[in-house]
Formats: structure tokens, C-alpha cells, sequence
């Protein structure tokens, strides 16, 4: 097993510190081992994914907090880009809530070494951070519109769409490392 250290790699040796005894005893048979390795990066894989949607799940609703917000103050020339936002933001919240946990598909074209799942979960890792950073966005969107500075917050709805738009082709990009393009 590959131990790299990466903070993607600390959800799995979170997940592999949890087992229990019979899955320790498991983890010494011949052949059993990489199979176990590989399920516990596929549950660490689910265990970031699900984090991630959640912040994108909490962003989702503080933008329709936001958007009711600029409906019922009038604010007509923002309004309409915040709709835009929270659609994308909705759309990239299931499509991270939706797809296939444990690379399951790429499992049965390609032969997935633990290099490449190590590789897999730093980049989910930094597809947290990514989520993180809308999550920023979209509190400082809300704070513009909660404390009535409209002129500000035109542009922090442009500032989060961007980072909305960069989390989803990052996302859209994990099929790549998964097969090595990247």
C-alpha cells in the first residue's frame, strides 16, 4: 500500500484506522488485501463526495435565502444572475451527489492501481477546498445583501458563479485522473 501522505489520503487512513478486528485479520490473507485497500478508498471516496455536496447543499439554500432576499427588496438588476446561480449551484450539487461512489465504472474498463486511487482521492481533496471556496463566495454574497449593499452585490453573485463554474469543470475533470490523463 502506497502511504503518501497527501491530505486526500488522511480519509482513508481515517477509514482503514476504524476497522474492525475481523477486517484486520482480513486485511493479512493473500489476495484479500488489495481488495479491502481499494473498498476502503472507495468508502473514503463516498465519505469526501458526501462532504462535498453537503457544503453544496448548505451554499444551494443560503443562495435562495439571497435570491428571496433581492425578490422582496426589488433589487431587480441582480436578481435574475442569482436565479442563474443558484441553477448551476443546484445542478453541480447532484451531479456530485449522483455519481457512481468508488470510481465503480471506471473499475470495470480500467485496472485501477492504488497510485491512481491515492492520485483520485488528493484530487477529491482539492474538490473540497474548491467547495469551501463557493461556500466563501456565497456567505460574502449573503452578507452584501443581508446588510442592503446592493451595489456590491452584483458582483459577488459574478464572483461566486465563477467559482461555482470552476468547481464543476474541476469536477467534470475527475474522470481524467481516474484513467491517468491527468
Amino acid at each position: 500500500m502506497s502511504s503518501s501522505g497527501t491530505p486526500g489520503s488522511a480519509y482513508y487512513q481515517s477509514g482503514r484506522s476504524q476497522t474492525g478486528l475481523l477486517e484486520k485479520i482480513e486485511l493479512f490473507l493473500p489476495g484479500f488485501r488489495g481488495y479491502k485497500e481499494k473498498e476502503l478508498r472507495r468508502e473514503s471516496d463516498k465519505l469526501v463526495r458526501n462532504q462535498i455536496y453537503m457544503k453544496l447543499s448548505d451554499s444551494l439554500s443560503k443562495t435562495k435565502d439571497v435570491y428571496r432576499s433581492l425578490v422582496n427588496q426589488g433589487v431587480t438588476e441582480t436578481w435574475d444572475d442569482t436565479d442563474r446561480l443558484s441553477a448551476r449551484l443546484e445542478r453541480v450539487s447532484q451531479q456530485v451527489n449522483h455519481s457512481e461512489y468508488g470510481y465503480a465504472g471506471f473499475f470495470d474498463i480500467v485496472k485501477v492501481k492504488e497510485p491512481q486511487l491515492d492520485q483520485m482521492m488528493d484530487y477529491d481533496y482539492k474538490l473540497l477546498q474548491m467547495s469551501d471556496s463557493v461556500g466563501q463566495a456565497i456567505d460574502s454574497l449573503k452578507d452584501s445583501v443581508d446588510n442592503e449593499r446592493w451595489n456590491e452585490a452584483r458582483g459577488k453573485v459574478l464572483a461566486a458563479t465563477k467559482q461555482v463554474d470552476s468547481l464543476e469543470e474541476a469536477y467534470n475533470g475527475r474522470k481524467q485522473v481516474i484513467l491517468g490523463a491527468q
